[in-house]
């Protein structure tokens, strides 16, 4: 299982959309890596759907996204046909999904990123979601069970808010949202920590000397 900070594990992989040489071929954007258990299957077929809704969202974030599910290619092209023709969700339907979905029946990219987890399935993988930057590091992992819907909203946000931490060198707090107040990272010695308190006010504001917020010029 890659880890947070790595650079994302290599492969090459046949897809909807062609051959693909991961991380070379996203170098410069960001990429949401997903699995899926299986294709013409209920959960997977409203997430397609959502994801599919939200293609230019994320491209508007310079992020790319790959799903990937252990069924061949022609599977793929037949299911994400069968959601364009006739899957409907949430008022959504005729959602035509454009990015890349891996085919891999030999399992080699579900089990290099751990998608593959035997006490749920031998044979399908888990829900995982895998945040890799511009620069082909892994900056997030997130894992769902089989039976459960990821939670879209929580993905874009992550995603914008690990964006405003790189741009901002800031943190972000729990429920973060844009246009929310951010944190300031806490200071590294006594005598900062002091100036700290002291200079607060008009572009910071201070709970204690660890725990400071500001806002961020609105876009």
């Amino acid at each position: 299982m890659p880890l947070i900070g790595e650079t994302a594990p290599h492969f090459e992989a046949e897809t909807t959309n062609g051959p693909i040489k991961f991380p070379e071929d996203y170098k410069g954007k960001w990429v949401i890596l997903f699995s899926h258990p299986a294709d013409f299957t209920p959960v997977c077929t409203t997430e397609f759907i959502t994801f599919a809704s939200m293609q230019d969202e994320f491209k508007k974030l310079n992020c790319e996204l790959i799903g990937l599910s252990i069924d061949s290619t022609h599977s793929h092209i037949a299911w994400l046909r069968n959601i364009q023709e006739k899957a409907e969700y949430r008022g959504m339907k005729g959602m035509q999904v454009n990015f890349p979905v891996i085919a891999d029946l030999k399992m080699d990219v579900s089990k290099r990123y751990g998608m593959l987890q035997p006490t749920a399935s031998d044979t399908k993988a888990v829900r995982a979601v895998f945040y890799v930057d511009p620069e082909s590091k892994m900056r997030a992992l997130l894992y769902y069970p089989l039976s459960n819907g990821r939670n879209f909203d929580e993905i874009k946000r992550l995603l914008i808010a690990m964006q405003t931490s790189d741009k901002y060198a800031i943190a972000t707090p729990a429920d973060w949202r844009p246009g929310d107040e951010v944190i300031v990272p806490p200071p590294a010695s006594s005598g900062a920590a002091r100036e700290r308190v002291e200079k607060a006010g008009k572009d910071y504001r201070c709970v204690d000397w660890y725990l400071c917020f500001k806002q961020l010029p609105q876009k």
